[in-house]
Order: C-alpha cells, then sequence, then structure tokens
C-alpha cells in the first residue's frame, strides 16, 4: 500500500499575531502537493485565530496537551480543549518535554491514549541523546518509547511515529538518509513483531530533526521515510519546499 506523506510544522515557543498572519497569508499563497498531508502547530494561544485563517487542507495541532479532560492542573491544557478551538493533531512525546519537562515515557503513553479518546490524531515522537547512539543503544532507546506508546493503543490509525534523533534536533546536524532509513525500518519491524503486520506496514513514520529546504527531498526519497516533522525551517518560506519533496 502507498501511505500518505505527511509534514509536520512545529512552531514551538515561536511566533506573535502579526508574524503568524504573514506566515499564513504565505501559505496560502503557495502551491502545496495535494498528494501530502500538512499540519502546523503554533502556539496553543494562537490556535484559534490560525484556523479560522488558515487554508482548509492545512490541519492545526497542539504540541502538547494534558492527560486529563479537567480540574486542577494549572497551566495545562486538555485534548478535549484543543478539539474545541479547531485543532485536529496533537504532537505528543517531543524531545523537549521528555528532556526539559521530565515527562515519562509511560507519561506519553497516557497522554496518546487520552488524546486519541478525545479525538485528535497523534504525532507520537521518539528518538535518542547523541550518547545513546554513540553506544549503539539507539533501537533499545527508541522500541522502549515506542513500548510505553503500544501499551495504552488499540486502535493506531490515527497515530502517526515520529523518529526524531534528538542529537539532530535544532542542531544543524541531520541524520543521513541511510541513518534515518535504518531507524524507520527498524519502527516498522518492531511495530510487526509487537503490534502487528498491518498497523507496520500502514503506520506513517516521520523524520524529524533540522530537517529543511535542503535536505528533505533527499530524505523524502528512504522508502519507510513517510515525511517530516520540522522545526525551525517551518517557520520560513522553505517549508514549503519541505512540503512538496515527494512530489
Amino acid at each position: 500500500m502507498t501511505r500518505k506523506f505527511i509534514v509536520g510544522g512545529n512552531f514551538k515557543l515561536n511566533g506573535s499575531k502579526a508574524s503568524l498572519k504573514t506566515l499564513i497569508e504565505g501559505l496560502d499563497e503557495v502551491n502545496i502537493d495535494p498528494n501530502a498531508e500538512i499540519v502546523i502547530a503554533p502556539p496553543f494561544v494562537y490556535i484559534d485565530l490560525i484556523r479560522k485563517a488558515l487554508r482548509k487542507d492545512v490541519a492545526v495541532a497542539g504540541q502538547n496537551c494534558y492527560l486529563k479532560t479537567s480540574g486542577a492542573f494549572t497551566g495545562e491544557v486538555a485534548a478535549e480543549m484543543l478539539v474545541d478551538v479547531g485543532a485536529s493533531w496533537v504532537i505528543l512525546g517531543h524531545s523537549e518535554r521528555r528532556e526539559i519537562f521530565k515527562e515519562t515515557d509511560d507519561e506519553v503513553g497516557l497522554k496518546v491514549a487520552h488524546a486519541l479518546k478525545a479525538g485528535l490524531k497523534v504525532m507520537a515522537c521518539v528518538g535518542e541523546k547523541l550518547e545513546e547512539r554513540e553506544k549503539n543503544k539507539t533501537t533499545e532507546v527508541v522500541f522502549r518509547q515506542l513500548a510505553a506508546i503500544a501499551k495504552h493503543v488499540s486502535n493506531w490509525t490515527h497515530v502517526v511515529v515520529a523518529y526524531e534523533p534528538v542529537w539532530a534536533i535544532g542542531t544543524g546536524k541531520v541524520a543521513t538518509p541511510e541513518q534515518a532509513q535504518e531507524v524507520h525500518k527498524d519502527i516498522r519491524g518492531w511495530l510487526k513483531a509487537h503490534v502487528s503486520a498491518e498497523v507496520a506496514q500502514q503506520t506513517r513514520i516521520m523524520y524529524g530533526g533540522s530537517v529543511n529546504g535542503g535536505n528533505a527531498e533527499t530524505l523524502a526519497r528512504e522508502e519507510d521515510v513517510d515525511g517530516f516533522l520540522v522545526g525551525g525551517a517551518s517557520l520560513k518560506p522553505e517549508f514549503v519546499t519541505v512540503c512538496n519533496a515527494n512530489a
């Protein structure tokens, strides 16, 4: 089967009403591959504004959500709230959430389950640190993170796995196409062995880590690279080049 190419733009903690208005207007004016699924993730406070202004063929995501619907959880945002303001996706388990905010593997798994139940589609992030790669622990780490997600997910229809080697995020270092393909193939193999052959075949696996207009097309040629989760480049005109990398 052919898996639909997907590109996510993670704005992280960036943007203002003025700058994001300019970005959205730019997206509205360009041709984007109609065979690619495009999702952008602005900061929470701009989701409603952007969803109303954005072209309808581009979806909006939250950059995170909590694992409860409501309650005394100061500063948190519920998956149900994201749905309420027009988001259809959420990014969960990003390395910055794991590292800076100390989210555990199991917490990420619980968040994925809750977000799916609330009606969101999920980009579930996995990836190893540089020291883990140098110790040949890449698959050990990635498989552990996958297992924590898989034990909470019964239906993978709306889950996309995003492989983001931590050492390549925002550093300018990019996994070679061969390195990316190797891990993506391993992830698909793990899904086949521990979930099902059907899920392994159907689940899209994105690559993230300093993806830009200059390297996206080469990475997209790899058999098991089904798209990209883009950080800094999603705030620049070259994001369109990334979106069209598989055209």
